[in-house]
């Protein structure tokens, strides 16, 4: 921001990104869906410029880039019977959050993954949540 400092932790960031990656599942341009995401919440005038946080462009940016690659990924750390194509899409961008973050930065992979756990517990369900805890654990093993 140009005159005002907004700092968020990473988590709130991440909860930010998983919001413009649902957004852009139905279409439309990564930085007005992280400028909305960023900024629908807050106290901030529509027309004020402000300066997106890396941590979130570069997430946003990085997922909805790679998808493809990210969807092959998850497929293959399904169980037989399942595909990428049966999965909601609050999983499948929570699970293509967790795998792009624990494979391009340096998070330490026990966090990517439990932070996108807790993404699924706030977006979707317990059953969710155990879901994708139980494939990013596995991507993590076999890296």
């Amino acid at each position: 921001m140009t005159d005002e400092i907004l700092l968020e932790s990473r988590r709130e960031l991440r909860e930010r990104a998983f919001q413009a990656l649902m957004a852009l599942e139905y279409d439309g341009d990564i930085i007005e869906a992280c400028r909305f995401a960023y900024l629908h919440d807050k106290d901030i005038a529509e027309d004020k410029e402000v300066d997106l946080p890396a941590f979130l462009m570069n997430l946003v940016t990085g997922v909805y880039q790679s998808k493809d690659q990210l969807d092959q990924q998850i497929g293959q750390h399904l169980k037989a019977g399942w595909t990428v194509e049966r999965l909601t899409l609050v999983e499948k961008n929570i699970l293509r959050l967790g795998i792009y973050e624990i494979t391009e930065f340096d998070t330490p992979q026990i966090v990517a993954v439990n932070e996108a756990v807790e993404l699924a517990k706030a977006f979707s369900d317990e059953i969710s949540s155990r879901f994708v805890n139980g494939v990013l654990s596995q991507f993590v093993t076999e890296e």
